[in-house]
């Protein structure tokens, strides 16, 4: 049952995300099915998650490391199980996508806070929000545009309308801009150029660097008494970012070679 309930819960992406896959997706399927006979919204979940997070943020602040740790790796396993619950129960919602991003960004927001109070260093702190934020974006946009999904805004009222609008504020510059700079690098390509571009190994590769590794590693570095060197660790993830950038800008160039009358074939 465990199995299979899992298996149905899995949100269908183009890139595997290993260490969600084989550690944190489980746990979370734990408490979804405590929660499952319970009928508990999975908007419900979703705040408990962003209230779990803060407090990790709090304890980070308060230089309680070990229990701030923790906090943050509960935050995990709730983020991952509202969803799973939601489509385990059949009640995804455009209300619960975005209040999940909209949390997520409340959460890491608190914990760069709090771990700018902890070090005395509000700079460092802001620089990792930023480098953070963008790592994310990336890999959402990078792989919406594998699968060839357009942004999309339904239509909404209400409470959900407020949280369209806030996510429109706060993400949808940057899906925007990913975009832009996809379509500024393939105007006019041919569907094989396009094709080399949008590579699968980019999308893996990015999909391990989500959330849920990202605050894995923030924890890590939390619990061995070191939480700045998270922002050393999104310096390497940038570099890596731009590596990936440069490889499909070769990939492109390779694939336009190819199409060239008297090319390589």
């Amino acid at each position: 049952m465990f199995r299979t309930t899992l298996a149905r819960s899995r949100k269908a992406r183009a890139g595997t995300d290993l260490l969600c896959e084989r550690v944190y997706r489980p746990l979370a399927q734990l408490v979804v099915l405590a929660l499952l006979p319970l009928r508990v919204p999975p908007p419900a979940v979703v705040l408990a998650a962003g209230a779990t997070g803060v407090a990790g943020a709090v304890e980070l602040a308060r230089g309680h490391l070990v229990v701030a740790a923790l906090l943050i790796q509960l935050k995990t396993v709730l983020d991952n199980a509202d969803g799973q619950l939601a489509r385990l129960a059949g009640r995804v919602t455009l209300l619960g996508r975005y209040l999940d991003s909209e949390c997520d960004l409340v959460v890491d927001a608190a914990l760069f806070a709090g771990l700018g109070w902890y070090a005395g260093a509000p700079v460092a702190a802001l620089v990792g929000f930023a480098a953070l934020t963008a790592v994310l974006s990336v890999n959402f946009n990078v792989e919406r545009l594998y699968r060839g999904a357009a942004v999309s805004v339904p239509d909404a009222q209400g409470l959900t309308l407020f949280l369209q609008r806030v996510y429109a504020v706060s993400y949808g510059w940057q899906d925007r801009l990913v975009e832009r700079f996809a379509e500024s690098r393939l105007r006019g390509a041919s569907d094989e150029v396009r094709a080399a571009y949008h590579d699968r190994l980019t999308v893996v590769v990015l999909a391990n660097m989500g959330m849920t590794p990202q605050l894995a590693a923030f924890g890590v570095c939390i619990a061995v008494g070191h939480p700045l060197a998270f922002v050393w660790v999104l310096a390497g993830e940038l570099g890596l970012v731009a590596l990936l950038v440069l490889r499909r800008e070769t990939l492109r160039s390779g694939a336009v070679l190819q199409g060239q009358p008297g090319g390589i074939t």
